[in-house]
């Protein structure tokens, strides 16, 4: 029986019949590749096994949707007040970002009310142990692995029962049954489906670290984001200590919240900016009362700034300080 071949776009997975030298549908060049397409081993259960049977919208609860902080205020704001159990959290940045950093700090918080499980694919568990101990976030319910086989993460859930799951990264995952090298459009898919699987079937909240790639955006086909509860990106200048945490994507909550945070290089710890105000708006500027030196703009409000109080409060056309009472003019 003659070995059937597809091609397939590595930037955005898009299937072709035949090999093309730009993808039709992002428009990347020199993306598409041969792959055989074979029957894959999933390790699911068929589908005559389970009981599959609709449930009265009315007769479900909502109490089982357990919100819980992960111990980092900007984090918890930007996730719309928490953490949700059983959710699906992908984190992407650019590397050395800090996104390591912010899903192993996390731990500490975690790890008084949960087991967390750490799985790095990066590094050994011994430079885990070593950057745990300079962020001073050891505890007895944080469980570190260094592995990047699939079938070998899952086995270690199972027997270990952790209450919340982070995986660094998704593109050093692989399944054993592709062929494909890790990082590729079907493993990254393929590992985020059995991730979202565990998360759905057994409530483990997981949190995914993602690259991204130099337009920004997460590394791997487009899927990955649908596929996932909430989309954050961890942004910021590598030489400057301040990041900036925002959602793309989130199923429980807004998507127009930022969180701040500095990163301070003596430890590398992130730490909670308390005056953001300050940070974004310069103080050196002199300027006539009541007048605004800076408009932020986006689709859902229009803000300025009194710069008699610094304060930043919304508005439509023309309105008055509630701190101070001076007249606010749109530019």
């Amino acid at each position: 029986m003659k070995t059937k071949t597809v091609f397939y776009c590595t930037e955005c997975g898009n299937e072709t019949p035949k090999w093309a030298g730009r993808c039709p549908a992002c428009g990347a060049w020199n993306s598409i590749v041969e792959q055989t397409d074979k029957p894959v081993k999933s390790g699911r259960k068929p589908a005559s096994a389970r009981e599959v049977k609709p449930v009265p919208i009315m007769d479900i609860g909502t109490a089982d949707e357990i919100r819980f902080s992960t111990g980092m205020g900007e984090l918890d704001r930007v996730l719309g007040g928490g953490a949700v159990k059983g959710s699906l959290v992908l984190v992407g940045g650019a590397p050395g970002i800090g996104k390591s950093t912010l899903m192993l700090q996390i731990c500490k918080k975690l790890g008084e009310f949960s087991k967390v499980l750490y799985v790095s694919g990066e590094e050994s568990a011994h430079q885990l142990k070593l950057r745990a101990q300079r962020l001073d976030v050891e505890s007895e319910n944080l469980y570190v692995l260094s592995e990047t086989c699939l079938g070998n993460i899952l086995e270690c859930v199972q027997s270990e029962q952790p209450d919340v799951l982070i995986v660094d990264s998704i593109q050093t995952l692989y399944n054993e049954d592709l062929d494909s090298p890790a990082g590729g459009v079907g493993q990254v898919k393929d590992c985020t489906m059995a991730l979202m699987q565990l998360a759905k079937g057994q409530g483990v909240t997981v949190f995914v670290i993602g690259h991204v790639n130099k337009e920004g955006s997460i590394a791997g086909p487009k899927v990955l984001e649908h596929m996932v509860d909430c989309v954050l990106y961890f942004e910021g200048d590598q030489h400057m200590t301040y990041r900036i945490l925002r959602a793309a994507k989130n199923r429980f909550g807004a998507t127009n919240e930022i969180g701040v945070s500095c990163l301070v290089v003596g430890c590398d710890a992130l730490f909670l900016v308390r005056d953001d105000t300050a940070l974004l708006l310069s103080s050196d500027t002199n300027l006539d009362e009541g007048f605004s030196d800076i408009i932020l703009c986006d689709i859902f409000s229009v803000f300025t700034r009194c710069t008699d109080c610094c304060l930043i409060h919304q508005i439509l056309k023309v309105c008055t300080c509630e701190a101070c009472g001076s007249l606010c003019n749109l530019l």
